[in-house]
C-alpha cells in the first residue's frame, strides 16, 4: 500500500486541526499541526520579550526555539506547551510572526524533514502551495465568519479560556487579513486543491469526505 502526503489548508475555525488529526488517525498517518509550530515561535517570542520587527532579535531568538512533537503534543525546548499556546494573546499575535520570513524558513524546512517519508497530514496555511506542492491530496477547508468565530469560542471554553464572541470575530477577520495578504506564502487555495465548506458539516462529516478521498488516491489502480 502506498502512502501519500496530505496537505489540508483553510482559514481559522473551520475545524482543519480536529479534522487533520482525526483523518491521520483512520489512516495510520502521522499528524503534524503546523500551525502549532507557528503558535510555539509566537509564544517563545511575547516570554522572550522580542520585538517583533527587530530582524537581529528574531534571528538570534530562533537559535534558541527548538520545536519537536511527542504525539500530538507539542514542545518547545523540551517542554509541553500545548495548552500555552492556545491563549488569546497567541492568537492575537501569531499572524505577524508567521508573516516574518526568517520564522517561515525554519518551520517550512522542518515541515518538509518530517514529510519525507510521506504517511502524513499536515494543516495549516500554506501546506499544498509551499510546504508541500507535490502533495497527492490537497484539500482547502472554507466555512461562515459567525460558525468559524462560535467554532474557536467553544475550543477556548474547553481550555478554561472565556472570550467574547465579537471580540473573536474581530481577532478572525485580522487573521484573516494578515494571512492572506502577507509576501512570504500567503494564505492561498492550491490551483489543485479539493475545497471543502464546513459551514455545515459535522466533524464526522468532514472527516470521512476527506478519507474517503483519501483511500481513492491510495488504492487506486
Amino acid at each position: 500500500m502506498k502512502k501519500i502526503v496530505i496537505a489540508i489548508d483553510g482559514y481559522s475555525g473551520t475545524g482543519k486541526s480536529s479534522t487533520a488529526k482525526q483523518v491521520a488517525a483512520g489512516l495510520g498517518y502521522t499528524y503534524i499541526d503546523s500551525g502549532a509550530m507557528y503558535r510555539a515561535v509566537t509564544y517563545f517570542f511575547l516570554q522572550e520579550g522580542i520585538d517583533f520587527s527587530d530582524d537581529n532579535q528574531v534571528n538570534n531568538s530562533l537559535k534558541n526555539c527548538n520545536i519537536s512533537f511527542d504525539g500530538p503534543s507539542i514542545f518547545l525546548n523540551g517542554e509541553d506547551v500545548d495548552h500555552q499556546i492556545r491563549t488569546m494573546k497567541v492568537n492575537q499575535n501569531v499572524s505577524q510572526v508567521s508573516a516574518i520570513s526568517e520564522v517561515r524558513k525554519k518551520l517550512v524546512e522542518q515541515q518538509r524533514r518530517m514529510g519525507e517519508a510521506k504517511g502524513v497530514v499536515m494543516d495549516g496555511r500554506d501546506i499544498g502551495t509551499i510546504v508541500f506542492p507535490k502533495a497527492e491530496l490537497k484539500v482547502f477547508m472554507t466555512a461562515d465568519m459567525d460558525v468559524r468565530a462560535e467554532r474557536r469560542r467553544k475550543e477556548l471554553a474547553k481550555k478554561g479560556i472565556k472570550e467574547d464572541l465579537e471580540t473573536i470575530k474581530a481577532n478572525l477577520e485580522k487573521r484573516d487579513k494578515i494571512d492572506s495578504t502577507r509576501a512570504d506564502s500567503p494564505l492561498k487555495k492550491a490551483d489543485d486543491a479539493k475545497e471543502i465548506d464546513t459551514s455545515h458539516l459535522t466533524l464526522n462529516q468532514q472527516i470521512d469526505k476527506i478519507v474517503e478521498m483519501a483511500e481513492s488516491i491510495i488504492y487506486e489502480g
